[in-house]
């Protein structure tokens, strides 16, 4: 059953996100914590940039909406889109002397991992409404939001202004919730206008816990996930995913039904990246319309490959590479670290 349509086939763009755009530096001296970590390796970051990377080593054709700083961190993120085949004509250069936002990575164990973030005056929150160009929307068939980009002005109203664009020329709207509390300045705030963007979405893809965060003004005391995908349903939403750490995730359709799927086991090096390469793997699924299990299964062996990996955008993993994990798993290659 085939629960989103993606109008307008003749469209040139699969695929287009907004938002973050950072750098990652991920801990050479794994299993140890930041304090005694000396070396880094440096990676593309931004969960919009990483679920776009894994979106265009899928095969898509995929764009991105953001801004960079006008430095050689800039430089970098804007070349390894390009080399990545992210059309990058609406990433806009700052010129008011904002940075590139930095996430240190600490890998204590592979179940032992936190991120230090660098987040003043990033230049990813400075895009204006009127820097997002509606003629490149026009063009996709899936628009992809996340939280983070709606922490800030101006760029909370870029997104918005964004997710008008979309709602005018049909695109699928997919709205990836990435909450980060320290970018925020209080938890109403940060509940409200998750509310509002979610509002307008058509697939809402999200933790627990994040979900849990926009409900602190509605009555769900057991955390309900059914409760929770059914208030959605009555805006716009056509796929809710739920998801449960390492119990998996459930996506709720309008039909008031549960789709699970069985995952997969992997040699975990660290788990930050799975959320990433799931949502790209899942939406892949949807978009070649997939039954939701198999979406969700391919999401899940995507998500096995890039944390049995050091790097998060680097590891992003073809389709080929995607099927070839689940037949090797199928066959009792792979097990659980």
């Amino acid at each position: 059953m085939t629960y989103v349509s993606f109008a307008g086939a003749e469209k040139p763009l699969d695929f287009v996100a907004i938002g973050r755009l950072c750098i990652d530096l991920n801990a050479n001296e794994i299993h140890r914590p930041m304090e005694e970590t000396m070396t880094f390796t440096k990676y593309v970051g931004g969960s919009p940039a990483n679920i776009t990377i894994g979106m265009s080593r899928l095969g898509l054709n995929t764009a991105f909406i953001g801004k960079i700083a006008n430095d050689q961190m800039g430089r970098f993120i804007a070349d390894y889109l390009r080399r990545n085949n992210i059309a990058t004509t609406n990433v806009v250069n700052d010129t008011t002397g904002a940075v590139t936002g930095l996430a240190f990575t600490e890998i204590k164990s592979p179940t032992d991992c936190s991120i230090l973030m660098y987040r003043d005056n990033a230049a990813d929150l400075l895009l204006t409404p009127s820097e997002v160009q509606e003629s490149l929307i026009a063009q996709a068939k899936v628009l992809l939001i996340s939280g983070t980009a709606l922490a800030k002005s101006p760029s909370r109203e870029a997104v918005f202004q964004a997710l008008s664009y979309a709602k005018k020329h049909g695109a699928v709207i997919v709205f990836d919730l990435d909450y980060r509390p320290y970018t925020w300045t209080s938890a109403e705030e940060t509940a409200v206008y998750y509310n509002l963007a979610a509002e307008k979405c058509d697939i809402i893809l999200g933790t627990r816990e994040e979900f849990d965060m926009m409900e602190r003004f509605e009555d769900n005391p057991d955390h309900s996930d059914h409760i929770t995908a059914s208030k959605w349903f009555d805006y716009s939403a056509k796929i809710v995913i739920i998801k449960h750490g390492k119990d998996g995730s459930i996506a709720y359709t309008q039909d008031g039904v549960g789709h699970r799927a069985k995952s997969f086991p992997a040699r975990v090096v660290k788990t930050f990246g799975a959320g990433d390469s799931y949502a790209a793997g899942f939406l892949y699924g949807v978009m070649q319309g997939w039954k939701l299990e198999k979406s969700m299964e391919f999401g899940s062996a995507a998500a096995c490959i890039v944390i049995s990996s050091h790097s998060c955008s680097d590891a992003m993993p073809t389709a080929d590479q995607v099927h070839d994990y689940i037949e090797r798993c199928n066959r009792g290659e792979i097990t659980a670290s």
